[in-house]
């Protein structure tokens, strides 16, 4: 007797698929949002020599105009997650992205310093919450044990950003000059808000029957309670010791290779691409890594926790080595597994927020730990700033400030290890959030 669906059970599978499909949909505009992100805030490290000898700039300069990107960038993570609970996600992104292409008219002609300072700083600000409402956002689609796919996709983008944009934005900039390649950012930004509001609509958290059937959500608890766990704690440590990474690279890679190295501007450009690539590779690798373990019965605190501390462990002691190594092969080689490691680690640690923080607080909770990581954004560009301006020569300036963010990447990750645990924290939320009740 051939058995027959019901309606409803054929419904439901139909529903559950439509959802699937329109969550990877997501997971690819967010992907392109934050390859976007990163090519934004790379551009000016791919023109530093020519930024420098145009407005004629000492090297503690232009640190502080890579610092200024990140003045403000804890307070807009900060701003935007609060406003992310009050404010549907799809337009909130868009209004973001509008907001950065309008920090980049300015420099399309003739600028000054100050002007750069300051197109940088509201720049900072505008993407200072870009990453966590990107992963809130994609972690809104799906249910928890499948978040650090996806997850990790989205970090992917941030490097597939600077992989797209090296050899596109050196070859514009060698071409013509730095000003042209806002012409290019400034119009990608106005084509993806066309396609992010015609798209990007109907997220399970603002349609309840979408959420009954794709989001699996945690026990809600008081802000109090949620920051205290050693979860978020170490989540942040890490976050901020990787981001000291992506802050270096992003600022200062593309110079040390060419000003301190040697390497002329193209290849300069061509080498960039390296980092980005193991580390958009990476990030997808380790987000599938963590989800198998996590289906296979492995404890969160080892998927999410130790995974993720060991990559950017693995970034430190890398970086301390590239600082040993003589020039060639093995150094680039060390550099790129140093601007990589960490970044892989970025998807799988924000899932072990996702995996305690009930999806209501997610969007400000991520962008407190957005503001953690604009802490290191701040300083670590002024660190190898003056510990090039300071040293006797520029190697060795370049050699004491990569090797002091290693050795903090290193120390960071361990003290790391014994904070994350999703398991431990989701029981404490939960009998903090009964003794509530």
């Amino acid at each position: 007797m051939t058995q027959i669906s019901t309606p409803t059970t054929a419904a439901s599978r139909r529903t559950r698929s439509a959802l699937t499909r329109r969550a990877w949909m997501i997971t690819g505009l967010l992907v392109v949002f934050m390859l976007i992100n990163f090519a934004d805030k790379s551009v000016i490290a791919f023109a530093g020599v020519q930024i420098q000898k145009d407005l004629g700039l000492t090297p503690q300069q232009f640190g502080m105009i890579q610092s200024s990107f990140f003045w403000l960038f804890a307070a807009g993570a900060l701003f935007f997650g609060w406003l992310s609970s009050k404010v549907s996600i799809r337009w909130l992104l868009a209004g973001l992205m509008l907001l950065w292409v309008a920090t980049m008219v300015p420099l399309t002609g003739t600028v000054t310093f100050g002007v750069l300072v300051a197109c940088r700083l509201v720049l900072g600000f505008a993407e200072g919450p870009a990453f966590a409402l990107a992963n809130h956002a994609v972690h809104s689609w799906f249910p928890p044990e499948k978040r650090a796919l996806p997850s990790s996709f989205v970090t992917a983008g941030s490097s597939l950003g600077v992989l797209i944009a090296a050899p596109v934005l050196t070859w514009i900039i060698v071409r013509w000059d730095w000003h042209a390649a806002f012409y290019l950012l400034i119009t990608v930004g106005l084509v993806w808000v066309v396609a992010w509001i015609v798209l990007g609509r109907g997220a399970p958290t603002e349609t309840a029957e979408s959420a009954k059937a794709t989001v699996v959500d945690t026990v809600d608890a008081p802000y109090r309670t949620i920051l205290r766990t050693g979860t978020v704690i170490g989540i942040a440590l890490l976050m901020f010791c990787s981001y000291w990474s992506t802050t270096l690279k992003v600022s200062w890679l593309p110079v040390y290779l060419e000003d301190g190295l040697g390497y002329d501007t193209l290849t300069t450009g061509r080498l960039v691409m390296l980092p980005y690539g193991l580390a958009a590779v990476g990030a997808i690798a380790a987000g599938w890594f963590s989800n198998r373990l996590v289906s296979r019965g492995v404890s969160r605190k080892v998927a999410r926790g130790y995974l993720s501390a060991g990559l950017i462990a693995g970034a430190g002691i890398t970086m301390v080595g590239f600082t040993i190594v003589s020039a060639g092969l093995l150094q680039i080689l060390l550099v790129s597994l140093a601007f990589s490691l960490n970044t892989a680690a970025y998807g799988v640690a924000l899932t072990a927020i996702a995996d305690v923080v009930q999806s209501r607080k997610r969007g400000m909770v991520l962008g407190g730990l957005g503001a953690v990581s604009s802490i290191s954004g701040m300083i670590a560009p002024l660190v190898l700033g003056f510990s090039v301006g300071r040293a006797a020569d520029k190697i060795s300036g370049y050699g004491t400030g990569f090797l002091i963010s290693g050795i903090l990447m290193i120390v960071g990750s361990a003290i790391a290890v014994f904070l994350v645990n999703p398991e431990r924290d989701i029981t404490v939320i939960r009998k903090r959030a009964e003794e509530t009740a």
